[in-house]
């Protein structure tokens, strides 16, 4: 994420307001054994720019837990980091060796623990969700409108953030962008309505 990148998102109205910015840990300790080419810092100061540059800015991540050598004291700085982000939607996986990996030899992480901590981890990306999407009940968004469900009476679409949403439509309304406004919602998917602005383009 270069300098030139980052001030991309303060003048393209091409770009959405999400950004997957994937971390792994929020421990330098483990990144260093992962290999990585960041640091803790480094994504912070990545972070914070943005958020400098456009308020709306959310942000998505992937974590790795249970990664050989991962302590308890990595996994508390994973968690502060995961608690000064609040990422809207992530993805957490328990560290698995591949063959021919320099991580493979390496001293797993006892598996017991390692699904006590993606457990904790998961909870609190999901309580994050459940806020963010809880945040957005009574307001009216724009959806891109995508396809009919499986029901064939209700649509799908998604808002800016990626964010599935599920309303009543018809046809008419697939691959245009409508305003829905939003009654409520779960961990995964906003619930709403068609405005009758975006009614009355579509009739």
């Amino acid at each position: 994420m270069t300098d030139d990148l980052i001030n991309v998102y303060k003048t393209s109205s091409k770009l959405m307001p999400l950004v997957h910015l994937p971390v792994q840990s929020g421990s330098n300790k483990i990144l260093n054994l992962m290999n990585r080419k960041h640091t803790i810092e480094e994504y912070l100061l990545v972070y914070e720019k943005l958020r400098k540059i456009n308020p709306k800015i959310e942000f998505s991540s992937d974590f790795i837990i249970g990664y050989p050598e991962e302590d308890e004291q990595d996994f508390k700085m994973t968690m502060e980091l995961i608690e000064k982000v609040k990422f809207i939607n992530s993805y957490s996986f328990i560290f698995s060796p591949r063959p021919g990996t320099v991580a493979a030899n390496l001293t797993l992480v006892d598996q017991k623990k390692s699904k006590q901590r993606l457990e904790i981890i998961q909870e609190k990306l999901f309580n994050n969700q459940i806020k963010k999407n809880k945040s957005l009940e009574n307001k009216i968004l724009n959806v891109l409108v995508e396809n009919k469900m499986k029901d064939g009476i209700k649509l799908f679409g998604r808002t800016e953030y990626m964010t599935s949403v599920i309303f009543d439509g018809n046809i008419e309304n697939i691959g245009k962008l409508v305003q829905v406004e939003i009654t409520s919602s779960n961990q995964n998917s906003l619930f709403g309505k068609l405005t009758e602005s975006s009614k009355k383009k579509v009739a």
